[in-house]
């Protein structure tokens, strides 16, 4: 038999802990599809003392990650610490400069350094494999350079994050506000305790910023992601999406244009008959479109130990076989992405405004002043002189136009709040 693939893993978490598992319960299914075995030999975390509920015995324990790289017994180094920078960056520069293969979950680490990391490991001859950076147990890297490279890529749309379609979809079933749903998420471990990466979009936008990069070719830019999260989405935007036929969903879109390519993260509301608009809970999907293939459509668990070991002992599987695919698949172009500035598409416009006479007309003539038609309007029943919502619906218009709408909208002394604007997606 061959010999075994030698892994060190740095971060012994949730994750770190599941590839240990999963390597040991699937070992013969492992070695048979790998053609030789994979053994983890070396492992560094924190704290030695914590119970993770699978035997450490025999392996090397590293107090400092960064010694994985120089220990003789290590052929992989898997970094599970996360962070774009401090431990995760030393670890993963040491591992490519000792001439280390390298398996990383971060998407933090490769949406910041994705770009610099592929240059150092491909001169190095060395792979640099990151599958369970994005959408956990969802093999979209795969995907995306392996099974659609000889297409060229129009899309990319996806639920990316777990925790913000957990609480839009319970707003959803149990008809309460965002606050309330966001304090049983993190009661129940969905969440955390500073929820902010997630529910401000940061963590899609970096696992859209690793997509965009491998679907167009360009440089893994994450300060080029427009980012918006779901802090201001109420029970009463997620009522009128429903009766409008939409669902309300956190998309990360990488698309296309004439201009280049649009790469954004926010709210977004979705036809109920769109595949995107039936994943709910903690799932993620991801939507691909082709020019050759069509649309191609993925769903899973996109974190938790179980899907992302998978994911990266996939990658360790392709290192065992000696199978070689390059980083991003091409040399990464640095075409700018296209502003939201210049985004074209419909819209949801609610407003929170006075019931009396003239507020429509006094909105609906800020509206045509800036080319924008009307495609629908619901307002119900009457409440004279009290707070009443009125929703619009636009036709295709301008994002510049629609933002200088609303910045006239909301100083109107009728309109009692800052108007809600979420953009509508065809699918």
């Amino acid at each position: 038999m061959s010999l075994p693939l030698r892994v060190g893993i740095a971060g012994l978490g949730t994750v770190g802990a599941g590839v240990l598992r999963l390597l040991a319960e699937n070992a013969a299914i492992i070695t048979a599809r790998a053609g030789r075995p994979i053994q983890v030999t070396a492992v560094s975390a924190r704290d030695r003392t914590r119970d993770r509920g699978i035997s450490l015995a025999g392996l090397h324990w590293h107090d400092n990650p960064v010694a994985l790289a120089a220990d003789s017994e290590v052929d992989v180094v898997v970094e599970l610490i996360g962070g774009s920078e401090g431990p995760s960056m030393t670890l993963a520069e040491a591992a490519i400069a000792a001439g280390k293969n390298l398996v990383t979950a971060n998407k933090a680490l490769l949406a910041v350094h994705g770009a610099a990391l592929a240059q150092a490991a491909e001169a190095a001859g060395v792979t640099l494999g990151f599958e369970a950076a994005v959408a956990g147990g969802i093999p979209i890297i795969k995907a995306l350079r392996e099974g659609l490279a000889g297409n060229r890529i129009l899309r990319v749309a996806g639920i990316l994050n777990g925790t913000c379609n957990y609480i839009l979809t319970t707003m959803r079933e149990e008809k309460r506000d965002f606050a309330d749903v966001l304090a049983d998420a993190q009661a129940l471990g969905y969440a955390e305790a500073d929820p902010s990466f997630d529910i401000d979009g940061i963590d899609a936008a970096h696992k859209l910023a690793i997509l965009a990069a491998l679907a167009f070719g360009r440089q893994v830019d994450f300060s080029s992601v427009h980012v918006e999260g779901i802090r201001r989405i109420s029970a009463l935007d997620i009522a009128f999406a429903e009766e409008l036929g939409y669902r309300i969903k956190l998309l990360g879109i990488a698309r296309e244009t004439p201009a280049g390519a649009e790469v954004r993260v926010h709210p977004a509301m979705v036809p109920k008959t769109a595949l995107l608009a039936a994943v709910d809970g903690v799932y993620n999907a991801v939507l691909a479109e082709g020019n050759f293939v069509g649309s191609v459509f993925l769903q899973g668990r996109g974190a938790g130990a179980g899907p992302t070991a998978s994911a990266v002992v996939a990658d360790l599987i392709d290192i065992a076989r000696g199978t070689k695919i390059p980083v991003w698949g091409a040399a990464l172009s640095n075409a700018a992405a296209v502003p939201i500035a210049a985004h074209h598409g419909a819209y949801f416009l609610r407003l929170m405004v006075v019931d009396q006479p003239g507020v429509l007309a006094d909105v609906t003539a800020i509206l045509r002043d800036h080319g924008i038609s009307l495609a629908s309007m619901l307002q119900h029943g009457r409440k004279p002189g009290e707070a009443v919502p009125i929703v619009l619906v636009t036709h295709e218009t301008n994002e510049a136009a629609i933002g200088q709408a609303i910045a006239r909208i909301a100083i109107l002394e009728s309109v009692l709040e800052e108007p809600a604007l979420i953009r509508i997606e065809p699918s």
